[in-house]
């Protein structure tokens, strides 16, 4: 068995993007990590640990994140408020009758889901 010590996401500006996803999962940076540092802390849930690199994205992530909002708050409130922490739209999956998500990217370009809560999907009685 494995314990899962950090999901480590490489990027050019590690301080900046941990903020972004500060901003966007309300978690904390470690307060040891600063602007200039290579490797930057973001605590929460799970971990996440930002790591500059050379050289820059070239194709589709293999992993990325499945968001969800908390406290009550639907995917397309979710959507609006990331859009305005300077998160893009790049392919909208949401259907007429409700169902479906929204890949969106970071501000580096690293692809994210943006999918209802389970809260949400019972309040409307739909399948996700």
């Amino acid at each position: 068995m494995i314990d899962v010590h950090n999901v480590t996401i490489d990027c050019a500006q590690p301080y900046e993007l941990a903020t972004f996803w500060s901003s966007a999962t309300g978690w904390e940076i470690h307060p040891g990590d600063g602007k200039e540092d290579d490797e930057v802390l973001l605590q929460g849930a799970f971990d996440l640990l930002f790591i500059r690199v050379p050289d820059g994205k070239s194709v589709k992530n293999r992993i990325h994140l499945d968001v969800t909002g908390t406290d009550g708050t639907t995917r397309d409130q979710e959507v609006e408020r990331l859009l305005g922490l300077g998160a893009t739209i790049h392919d909208d999956r949401r259907e007429p009758t409700g169902v479906g998500w929204v890949t969106m990217l970071d501000p580096e370009g690293n692809e994210f889901c943006v999918c209802r809560a389970e809260y949400e999907r019972a309040r409307q009685h739909l399948p996700e």
